[in-house]
């Protein structure tokens, strides 16, 4: 059962949507008051808010941008006001959804059902991501496979772009064996791309100077390769 937090200040209209959503079997909150809403905002979980512009003692605006510096709740702005700049500073202060009064409750209920609808997607594509993350570990460098995250030793991330990355975890999946540069060709720019293989050297070059230059062997004539232990083949 999603938990919804109504602030609200016209008493009729809150209680009117309170025993809307509770027929579809909402658990609600009811506030008519902007501060005490953010409070409840801030100190409670919620999975979605239903905020009022114009409140007592607190505007809309500053509750949705209070609320967003520290929680990711979906917020759907009610309000009279329905200028471009009105939905527009509503949104750019963190709201999620927009909708204008007088409004049908089926619109109003099909909008949460279509933020809390995307929240799950977005919770569930998180569990996913985190049950796939694979931590692989070489020499002084931790990836994170899941994000394409490198770290050193020290924590500090190193910037990699997407081929560089790809560079690196090909030769790391053939550690201890020579990659040829048709190969990496292949794997990193696909079979039918035009590029030559000289781009390969640039792009070893790129990734060298970013992780250690030791990291990565040429053996010449032939491709590159990394291995488990160090030696002075380059």
């Amino acid at each position: 059962m999603a938990k919804i937090l109504i602030i609200e200040d016209e008493k009729n209209l809150s209680r009117f949507v309170e025993l809307e959503l509770q027929h579809e079997n909402y658990e609600t909150v009811v506030e008519n008051n902007g501060r005490k809403g953010l409070e409840d905002a801030l100190s409670q979980d919620f999975d979605a808010i239903l905020l009022d512009l114009m409140l007592p003692d607190l505007n809309g605006l500053e509750i949705a941008r209070r609320v967003r510096q520290v929680k990711t709740t979906p917020i759907i702005m009610m309000t009279a006001r329905d200028s471009v700049i009105d939905r527009v500073s509503g949104l750019d202060h963190g709201a999620d959804d927009y909708i204008v009064k007088p409004f049908a409750i089926e619109e109003l209920l099909a909008r949460l059902r279509a933020v809390l609808r995307r929240v799950k997607i977005e919770k569930d594509a998180s569990k996913v991501t985190v049950a796939k993350q694979k931590i692989v570990k070489f020499k002084d460098l931790t990836i994170e496979t899941a994000n394409r995250i490198v770290h050193r030793g020290d924590g500090k991330a190193i910037d990699l772009t997407k081929r560089e990355y790809n560079l690196l975890m090909t030769l790391i999946e053939n550690k201890n064996n020579v990659v040829s540069r048709d190969q990496l060709l292949n794997k990193i720019w696909g079979p039918e791309s035009n590029i030559e293989t000289n781009v390969v050297e640039v792009y070893v070059r790129y990734l060298r100077n970013k992780i250690q230059p030791s990291y990565i062997k040429t053996v010449r004539g032939t491709g590159y390769m990394v291995r488990d232990e160090d030696d002075d083949q380059e």
